[in-house]
């Protein structure tokens, strides 16, 4: 599954969904006080979710990686609380496998309230193998915004294809054209300084960039993205990385999104224009479509079979809105 990239060894990227939101409207001084009480019932209701706590077991990975994709999660949904649906995935979608069990997959989707600056987040993880004899763990956590705003959105991407070694894709993907929108830059990547965690991920030994084999991957990441291969000799060396440096990174850059990007004022303090706005709903709309197109269509059957990919494949188009 994956957010955005990797057409890897043979593919992987993303899932998403769409979105409905309710809205009431209480008096201004309640407003919070209500807010807050249907929050904590949502998120009571939510957390005692079969299906959401066996998506977050991240059964196939190792307990420092699984911890940092829960905390991401979890820091995610509690930060955009009260503005959070839940999730509402079919059940056969929200965890399947081929029918010999030799793969599973568990997808997560959260829709943003209308008054959400969310459009979506979604968490993911699939493992099994392919026909390489490459047994294949990818994990996702990836958010959306809406197209209220064209700031980034942000993505944690981790292909796993060995104990010692891993691809991860960690990044804040533009949603403009860079060379027309020099200020977006400086706002979001200088300013934020955050092409430092690549240099310093760089830094460690046996990490080096990564290079996708797809052409339209390499153009949708940001300039400061940190696209890594980490191959090393001993898994506690993998360990160590991912628990002293990838972790604090990916949390670090979680903050910059949630202060820089995914602000609730920025609706009031971004005034886009109607044909800006259309054009980056059809931005948004294309990148999603070809993520599907390059990846899940040819990677579902391989891994799951034609009636369990036709099945899931059709609820993601639906959410993505490329039926």
């Amino acid at each position: 599954m994956a957010m955005i990239f990797c057409n890897t060894l043979f593919s992987s990227p993303p899932l998403l969904s769409p979105l409905t939101s309710t809205q009431t409207k209480p008096s201004r001084s309640s407003k919070n006080l209500i807010a807050r009480a249907q929050s904590q019932s949502m998120e009571d209701h939510i957390h005692d979710d079969p299906l959401r706590q066996k998506f977050m077991e991240f059964p196939y990975v190792t307990a420092t990686r699984k911890q940092l994709m829960v905390d991401i999660i979890s820091t995610v949904e509690d930060h955009f609380q009260p503005l959070l649906l839940p999730c509402s995935l079919p059940p056969d979608v929200r965890n399947f496998k081929n029918p010999n069990g030799s793969a599973e997959a568990s997808i997560y989707i959260r829709s943003g309230e209308k008054s959400s600056p969310i459009d979506f987040f979604i968490g993911s993880w699939v493992h099994g193998k392919i026909p390489t004899g490459v047994t294949l763990n990818i994990t996702t956590v990836s958010a959306f915004l809406k197209s209220s705003t064209n700031a980034p959105n942000f993505t944690l991407e981790v292909i796993q294809t060995s104990p010692t070694s891993l691809i991860l894709i960690l990044d804040l993907p533009h949603r403009t054209d860079l060379v027309l929108n020099p200020d977006y830059i400086k706002e979001y990547y200088q300013d934020t300084n955050l092409d430092s965690y690549r240099q310093s991920l760089l830094k460690l030994p046996g990490v080096k960039p990564y290079v996708s084999p797809s052409l339209f991957v390499r153009c949708v990441v940001s300039p400061a993205a940190s696209v890594l291969k980490i191959d090393v000799e001993e898994e506690e060396q993998l360990e160590e990385i991912w628990r002293d440096h990838v972790g604090p990174a990916a949390k670090e850059i979680l903050g910059v999104w949630f202060e820089r990007c995914a602000r609730e004022d920025d609706e009031e303090k971004r005034v886009m224009g109607e044909e800006e706005r259309m054009e980056l709903e059809r931005r948004d709309k294309s990148f999603r479509l070809k993520n599907i197109e390059d990846d899940l269509d040819f990677q579902f059957p391989i891994l799951f079979g034609e009636e369990v990919s036709s099945r899931v494949l059709h609820v993601i188009k639906e959410a993505f809105g490329v039926l």
